[in-house]
């Protein structure tokens, strides 16, 4: 353990305050690692917690759950949903796997408020169902979020290809690595602030973006009225149930994020109050940049265009460069092109760090290499941020394939193991409650409370591993799809061999909900002060009010 740069003073009347609840919790169980780490970074006042360091502020975490993970596949994939399912079949497959996230939020709320911690849902499923299973799901968030960053490199070599093809796409993407591989190392702090201001500006830009394609459709831009032209010629739907299926998958894809704030709880400063108002936004954020992203789309460019990402992709057009050229602006491409590089900057950097932060919180527990426990005396986990980026380099598959190929593939990972872990934050819920009763533990103890208990846990558990085994049910049929399948349902038998393996290597068992640990983790000792000044004037309050 690193020793502290400055320790906390005892006369401080929160850390008196953090002592003496350390008694009390600890007189019902053995919670001494709920201060470990508790030491205070000089000239900041952040603790460093468990090895890492709570920087994260109100307006961070807001930020983060709004626009964090809007990146290049936010403005280029809509093109490859409408490509399979048309402007009406995307945006149905869209609203159900919304709706579905927002049940995971509700679920993972209630957890992740009471717990904060780095490992978050990961964590939840040792305490509350299996050891084993914590094993397993740690292992599948982490590969999900790997694919994830390996198909946003994809991603940008796709996107610098529209500029030149005198530099391969093996080289856009070592290029990348190398620059986000310093940015990430640079601390929670420097995450924190970069994603604030940069998804201040995806949200603002995905607001202009919308108003543009309102002109565009209106014919206020390119003189030609559309209205729902597209909807009616090359029709509302495209490929079938086929191409729906792809949709949900992609869907799920670009969702993945919004339950990762719950991650963020083992780096802010007050994640009992923050974490429950990012989750709130996460309404808006389906509503607003997904499922309105979708639409929009939808009115302004046919779902035939081949300008658009599709499996034998070399590079790819965000469908507004399409519908901008179309209307007459043959130079729209750059621009489009430019803002989708300036959000690069922010999704690279934040799957990197989800990924990173749960790797290492692994370690910490056992369940990885210990090497990727270490952190440095800020807080900064640099080997578990190295060890991600290299898994990032699977998108090198793109010399041998098509760009395009290769985000169907690490696509379908991604996706598949995005329903696994929604699937299990249900079942791990459903299995904190059942502690919680048998402990005599009030709900009105819950800082973050579930709406629609106990229906929407097991909703959550059925609905997404029913779509885990559906996701990738057209490549059974003829002609049958070899390479597609084993991409589709690769990480089903991937995550049966790490449970049951580790399972029977340690002789895990089901936790007794009597017996689960419902004491220790909840950091009640974190101070309770406001991190931003409360304005007196207009000025300060309209900002509150805007950042948090």
């Amino acid at each position: 353990m690193p020793q502290p740069t400055t320790l906390p003073d005892a006369s401080n009347p929160q850390m008196k305050m953090a002592d003496s609840e350390a008694k009390e919790i600890g007189s019902s169980a053995d919670n001494s690692h709920d201060l470990d780490d508790g030491q205070i970074v000089a000239n900041s006042g952040d603790m460093i917690d468990d090895g890492v360091r709570r920087a994260l502020k109100s307006r961070h975490l807001m930020m983060i759950a709004l626009g964090g993970v809007i990146g290049p596949g936010t403005f280029y994939a809509t093109g490859f949903a409408l490509q399979y399912a048309g402007p009406v079949g995307s945006l149905i497959g869209y609203i159900i796997v919304g709706v579905d996230v927002f049940l995971v939020t509700q679920s993972l709320g209630e957890m992740a408020t009471l717990f904060p911690s780095t490992g978050s849902f990961n964590e939840f499923a040792g305490r509350f169902v299996d050891p084993a299973l914590s094993f397993a799901l740690g292992w599948n968030y982490w590969y999900m979020w790997g694919t994830i960053l390996a198909n946003e490199y994809n991603g940008a070599a796709l996107i610098l290809s529209f500029w030149t093809d005198k530099l391969p796409s093996y080289a856009w993407i070592l290029i990348c690595w190398v620059f986000f591989t310093g940015t990430s190392l640079l601390g929670v702090l420097v995450y924190g602030e970069m994603e604030f201001w940069l998804a201040s500006f995806k949200f603002i830009v995905v607001i202009i973006l919308y108003i543009v394609a309102i002109l565009l459709d209106t014919g206020a831009i390119g003189g030609h009225y559309i209205g729902f032209e597209y909807w009616k010629d090359p029709g509302p739907f495209a490929n079938g149930i086929n191409g729906f299926g792809k949709v949900l998958v992609l869907a799920a894809v670009m969702y993945s994020g919004t339950e990762a704030v719950a991650i963020t709880g083992g780096e802010s400063r007050n994640p009992k109050k923050d974490i429950p108002k990012a989750l709130k936004q996460t309404f808006w954020r389906i509503l607003i940049v997904y499922v309105g992203m979708i639409f929009f789309t939808g009115l302004i460019v046919p779902s035939d265009s081949e300008a658009l990402l599709n499996a034998n992709s070399k590079s790819a057009s965000s469908p507004f460069t399409v519908a901008l050229v179309q209307a007459g602006w043959s130079g729209a491409g750059n621009l489009i092109n430019a803002i989708i590089i300036v959000t690069l900057l922010s999704s690279i950097n934040s799957a990197i760090y989800i990924a990173s932060r749960c790797i290492f919180a692994q370690a910490k527990e056992g369940r990885a290499p210990r090497f990727l426990a270490k952190t440095t005396k800020n807080g900064v986990p640099v080997n578990a941020i190295v060890f991600t980026n290299l898994f990032g380099l699977i998108s090198l598959l793109n010399i041998s394939e098509n760009a395009g190929n290769v985000f169907t593939y690490l696509l379908d990972i991604s996706g598949g193991a995005a329903f696994i872990a929604w699937a299990f934050i249900g079942l791990t819920h459903v299995r904190f409650r059942a502690a919680m009763q048998a402990q005599g533990m009030p709900t009105s103890a819950l800082p973050f409370k579930s709406a629609g208990y106990p229906y929407v846990p097991w909703v959550l558990f059925g609905a997404n591993i029913l779509l885990v085994l559906l996701s990738g049910y057209t490549t059974l049929l003829t002609p049958f799809d070899l390479k597609g399948f084993i991409f589709s349902y690769l990480v089903i038998p991937i995550f049966i061999v790490l449970y049951f393996g580790w399972k029977f290597y340690h002789g895990t068992k089901l936790v007794d909900p009597a017996e689960a640990d419902i004491a220790s983790g909840r950091r009640e000792w974190l101070e309770t002060r406001e991190d931003e000044v409360s304005g007196r004037d207009m000025f300060r309050r309209v900002r509150n009010l805007v950042v948090g």
